[in-house]
């Protein structure tokens, strides 16, 4: 089975772009992967197209093997462009893989662990007391793991001030205030999104009462392990991250410095399913459980389903409602995941077990678009 053709796709839909690829074999098995780099898209297509001068004609069922080729062949290893390009080839291998052999992707990867995928919602509102009922209904539908974000989200369109001070005091008087409203059986975390300094962290949590946060996710920007040591020098709250790390050497120092406690993996950009497996496995020699990042369309879902079956040591997986996307991915995905009773049942049908309207797909166009853009008070750049 050999790699005839690589088609990436970058189309607008809904809320984002999303950039998806195909990979065809001279078999007639077809594959669909994705990148979640998102906002920097066409840097990846670029990437791709590079890979594609070297992958058409070779074997798609050497897959780790090709894996280490677009890894290593450019001599300047990894970074988040290639590491994007190669986790969306890379999933469209397996689904090739899993089609050809007529077993759903999970399988290739050592079989199931478990038969439905447990997950965990979100709630975006802002902090006032409409945040504090949208929680209560989450819990009262059956979510056991509730995460909330700063509730200040933004805009493309203009600079929006956001001011930290005031944001740590606002959301850890309503965190303390939910975890009393939810009880103890609930886990509750809270997403940060690298907006905050070390120091400000530690204020943050300092005012956060014992016992009332189960995670903080990404509060500082994930580039050094000593300054996440720091804080948890000084606090108790496990930290939730890894959703930009882009490899296994990008969690290892992380790993080593014990600061992770829960892994947010994204195999959309650290890998696919052949960096990804590996990475679960580091994690679980230091018995920590993988939480995986899932923001991209319902074939980021999928794949991160099998993904989630495969391995021993898991959490949550990140669940979204698709909102005003679902229009655009009916008419792109011949399905959408759907959740029974706070989980996803593990897919059965041969690959992803998700298909692509390609012909609907080479009508849409690409649109440009950048994330919200954040200030602090002085005018200065803060992370979105």
């Amino acid at each position: 089975m050999k790699i005839v053709d690589i088609k990436p796709y970058v189309v607008w839909a809904g809320m984002r772009n999303i950039c998806l690829v195909k990979i065809e074999t001279d078999c007639g098995v077809h594959g669909w992967g994705e990148s979640g780099l998102s906002s920097r898209e066409l840097a990846v297509v670029g990437a791709i197209n590079h890979f594609k001068s070297f992958l058409v004609g070779k074997s798609a069922l050497n897959i780790s093997a090709l894996w280490q080729e677009m890894y290593r062949s450019q001599y300047f290893e990894g970074g988040r462009v290639l590491s994007a390009a190669i986790s969306a080839i890379d999933i469209a291998l397996y689904d090739c893989l899993g089609k050809a052999l007529n077993v759903p992707v999970w399988q290739l990867l050592g079989g199931a662990q478990r038969q439905r995928i447990p997950l965990f919602a979100t709630s975006i509102l802002p902090y006032n007391d409409a945040l504090t009922q949208d929680v209560l209904r989450l819990k009262d539908e059956g979510w056991d793991c509730i995460r909330l974000t700063t509730g200040e989200h933004g805009t493309p369109q203009h600079e929006t001030v956001f001011n930290t001070r005031k944001s740590i005091s606002t959301v850890a008087g309503y965190i303390n205030e939910i975890r009393q409203t939810i009880g103890t059986q609930t886990s509750l975390g809270v997403d940060y999104h690298h907006r905050l300094s070390v120091v400000e962290t530690i204020s943050f949590l300092n005012r956060v009462n014992e016992g009332a946060l189960d995670f903080l996710e990404e509060p500082i920007r994930a580039q050094s392990p000593q300054a996440y040591k720091s804080i948890q020098l000084n606090c108790k709250t496990p930290f939730a991250i890894g959703e930009e790390f882009t490899s296994k050497w990008d969690f290892k120092p992380f790993l080593d410095a014990g600061v992770i406690g829960f892994a947010r993996i994204d195999i959309c950009n650290a890998g696919g399913f052949t960096e990804g497996m590996k990475i679960a496995a580091f994690c679980e020699t230091q018995y920590i459980d993988m939480m995986p990042h899932n923001p991209l369309s319902p074939l980021c879902t999928a794949a991160s389903i099998h993904y989630c079956a495969a391995f021993n040591n898991l959490s949550w997986l990140e669940v979204l409602d698709y909102g005003d996307s679902k229009a655009d991915y009916s008419r792109i995905f011949d399905k959408l995941p759907s959740i029974h009773n706070q989980h996803f049942d593990l897919i059965q049908t041969p690959g992803l077990g998700i298909d692509v309207n390609e012909e609907y797909l080479k009508t849409c166009e690409f649109s440009p678009w950048e994330p919200p853009r954040l200030v602090r008070g002085d005018g200065s750049y803060q992370n979105w």
